[in-house]
C-alpha cells in the first residue's frame, strides 16, 4: 500500500480574517487556489478538503472537490486531517496542506511523498527555506527550524535559532550570505505516515509544544524523526486581508507579463 492522500483542513473562524477560505483572490476563492495546486501534484491519489463548515463544504462541492465533513471540536488542522485519515485506510501517506497557501508548489508535495516512500525511518516530513528578508528571522510570527547533518529537525522555535552572537536584526543582515543561510523558515506542510499521524493525535500536548505554541514539537519530544526538505524558496501564507490584496496584485502583474 503506497497511496497518498492530500488533506486541506479549512475552517471559517479566524480572529484576523473570518471567512478566509472563501475570500476571492483573482476571481476565485483562496481555498480553490490551494486545491487546484494540490491537484497538480503527481504523487497524490486523492485531494480532500476537510471542514466542519457547510459554507465551505457547499462551495467546494460546487467546484468539484472531494469534501469530508469533520467534527467542529477539532482545535487544529492536524486533528481534522487525522479524522479523515482514520476513515481512509487505503492511504499509507497523508499530506496535511495549509488551506491559506495559494502558491504551494505541487513539486514540493511530490517530494514529501517521495521521501516517505523511500525512507521507512521517517515518520514525518516537512519543509523549510532560507529567509528572503534575513531580519524576518527575528519575528515571533515566523517559525524557525534547525537541522542535524542528515536534514532532520533538531528543534523548532519562534525565537531566532541558531542564536547569532549579535541578537539584533542588523547583526543578521550584516552576516555573510553563507551564514545567513543557516536561518531557515519552516513552511507549515507535513507529510505523515498514516500510523504516525494517528499516534500523534493520541499524544497529549507536550511541554515544549506548550512553551513554543508549536505542535510539531510534540513529535520530536516523543522520538519521531521529522525530516526537513530544504528548498530555495517557499510559498507565503495568507493571514490577513492585506496579504490577500498583495497576492492579488502579484497575480495581476504576472498575468500582464504573460505573452498574449
Amino acid at each position: 500500500m503506497s497511496k497518498a492522500v492530500g488533506i486541506i483542513p479549512a475552517r471559517w473562524g479566524s480572529t484576523r480574517f473570518p471567512g478566509k477560505p472563501l475570500h476571492s483572490i483573482a476571481g476565485k476563492p483562496l481555498l480553490k487556489h490551494v486545491w487546484e495546486r494540490c491537484r497538480r501534484s503527481k504523487s497524490l491519489d486523492l485531494v480532500v478538503i476537510a471542514t466542519d463548515d457547510m459554507r465551505i463544504a457547499s462551495a467546494a462541492f460546487d467546484w468539484g472537490a472531494e469534501v469530508a465533513l469533520t467534527s467542529p471540536k477539532h482545535s487544529t488542522g492536524t486533528n481534522r486531517a487525522a479524522e479523515v485519515a482514520r476513515k481512509t485506510k487505503q492511504f499509507a501517506y497523508v499530506v496535511n496542506i495549509q488551506g491559506d497557501e495559494p502558491l504551494i508548489d505541487p513539486r514540493l508535495i511530490d517530494k514529501l511523498v517521495q521521501k516517505l516512500r523511500s525512507d521507512p525511518k521517517v515518520g514525518v516530513v516537512t519543509a523549510a527555506h532560507p529567509f528572503k528578508n534575513p531580519a524576518d528571522a527575528f519575528s515571533p510570527h515566523q517559525v524557525k527550524v534547525v537541522l542535524d547533518l542528515r536534514g532532520n529537525a533538531l528543534y523548532f522555535s519562534r525565537a531566532p535559532i541558531p542564536a547569532p552572537q549579535n541578537d539584533r536584526p542588523k547583526g543578521l543582515v550584516s552576516m555573510p550570505r553563507s551564514d545567513r543561510g543557516m536561518f531557515l523558515r519552516h513552511q507549515g506542510i507535513y507529510g505523515f505516515r498514516r500510523e504516525t499521524l494517528l499516534q500523534f493525535v493520541r499524544w497529549k500536548p507536550s511541554r515544549l509544544e506548550r512553551a513554543e505554541s508549536l505542535e510539531q514539537l510534540r513529535a520530536l519530544e516523543n522520538g519521531v524523526k521529522v525530516h526537513v526538505l530544504v528548498t530555495a524558496t517557499g510559498s507565503p501564507g495568507i493571514d490577513t486581508p492585506e496579504d490577500a490584496m498583495a497576492l492579488e496584485r502579484k497575480l495581476a502583474r504576472a498575468k500582464r507579463r504573460m505573452p498574449s
